[in-house]
């Protein structure tokens, strides 16, 4: 929801609305249904694992065009060893949603409300068979806990600090992991607002649907969530609170043995930014960069200067770095993009590998959702997002069949080999 930036094609096509379409059917969409519960509450959701149930059962019987296809790496699936499907999906808060009708004036009231959409949420869930959900902008973790938990889900929130209604949710399935350590960052204890981060190690229990039995070690991973401050002025409270992020992931791993990482969340800064370079470089001068620009498109003129042309008080330097005599970022990860690690439709992903879009209103359209990972994990296949102009003719997210402004992010892992 938290994304403003202009994307001017976007804009131009919303200014000439006054109507909405109609709406594409999408062959994702499962069959409607009414649910219904012998209990006093009328709204409770009937368990997603039905819904994937039925998605076998008539996927023969659809023809509708389908929006978002699984692409795949050449990993060799054959290999064997546990695999894990991971999604990041911001879920639009509802109050953010109230507070900021105008970036939804094109989409009708009943797609906005919170029970169409947690319905549309928890049928695209079930078509993607995740073992680990990474959310962002949670403020109803409740309705999320009790469906989830229907399907064998255990899940943790970490609010937001201040007088913010949302946060994140890490959610797994108690059968495939155990969880043995969970902790998170407030970043208002280190001056950089009231954004949090959490963290979980997740342990794979030995059971049937975890196949590698040669490792003398049970699998163990870090999962990390975070959703980066919006304001697109503070960048260097943006960059502060991505180098605590990645600094306590290190920190984890190391502690746990050098355990694989995977890093999801809405990091409000597109892919030819400075905050992503940071992440995938590992390195970032960060005089180079204009403190109000760190999360959008970097101007080519950037690298043309022996000096730098940009002025950074003391205090943001050490927001941004920790330190206000040091101007260069650095992190110890090793960090991969999982779309960039997996071809896919060149009409979907921009020149980079990332996806073109993954959040959708009235006053942006582009990518600032990511899943990170170390090289011990392997990316088997992604879930390509879906096209501008579908999303042109939908008039934005959310919409009938997709319930947040995000599209949910998909990744399937595989362990890299190891010794035994």
């Amino acid at each position: 929801m938290n994304s403003y930036y202009s994307c001017t094609r976007y804009n131009s096509y919303s200014k000439k609305r006054k109507f909405v379409h109609e709406e594409i059917e999408q062959e994702q969409t499962l069959k409607s249904c009414i649910v219904r519960r012998n209990s006093k509450s009328s709204s409770s959701i009937q368990s997603y694992s039905s819904y994937q149930r039925q998605k076998h059962t008539k996927q023969k019987s659809r023809t509708h065009h389908s929006y978002r296809k699984w692409s795949y790496s050449d990993y060799d699936s054959s290999a064997g060893g546990d695999k894990l499907v991971l999604v990041s999906y911001n879920v639009l808060g509802v109050e953010n949603a109230s507070r900021h009708p105008d970036l939804y004036y094109n989409v009708p009231l009943k797609y906005l409300n919170w029970d169409h959409r947690k319905l549309a949420i928890y049928k695209e869930l079930a078509q993607y068979d995740p073992s680990i959900v990474c959310f962002q902008e949670v403020d109803r973790f409740n309705d999320l806990h009790d469906a989830l938990k229907q399907d064998g889900f255990e899940g943790i929130l970490k609010a937001r600090t201040g007088d913010a209604q949302d946060g994140c949710a890490i959610f797994w399935k108690h059968k495939r992991f155990k969880l043995m350590h969970e902790e998170s960052i407030e970043f208002q204890s280190f001056g950089l607002r009231n954004n949090v981060a959490q963290f979980c190690v997740l342990k794979m229990n030995d059971d049937g649907l975890n196949s590698d039995r040669q490792m003398s070690n049970p699998t163990t991973l870090l999962v990390g969530n975070i959703h980066v401050l919006f304001n697109p002025n503070r960048g260097d409270i943006k960059l502060g609170q991505v180098r605590l992020f990645l600094e306590r992931a290190h920190i984890l791993s190391k502690k746990w043995g050098g355990i694989p990482i995977v890093l999801a969340g809405d990091f409000n800064s597109v892919p030819q930014s400075a905050v992503y370079q940071y992440i995938s470089s590992a390195k970032l001068h960060i005089l180079e960069h204009d403190r109000k620009r760190v999360s959008q498109k970097m101007p080519l003129y950037h690298t043309c200067y022996t000096k730098s042309p940009f002025r950074w008080r003391d205090e943001e330097v050490k927001l941004a770095t920790g330190n206000e005599k040091a101007t260069c970022l650095q992190h110890n990860l090793n960090l991969r993009s999982a779309y960039v690690g997996v071809p896919g439709n060149v009409t979907l992903r921009d020149n980079m590998g990332e996806p073109l879009t993954t959040s959708c209103h009235s006053k942006f359209m582009g990518t600032v959702d990511y899943i990170w990972h170390t090289e011990q994990l392997v990316p088997v296949r992604v879930l390509e997002t879906i096209s501008g102009n579908a999303l042109d003719k939908m008039g934005g997210l959310p919409s009938k069949n997709w319930g947040s402004d995000h599209v949910a992010l998909a990744c399937e892992f595989a362990f890299a080999n190891r010794e035994a």
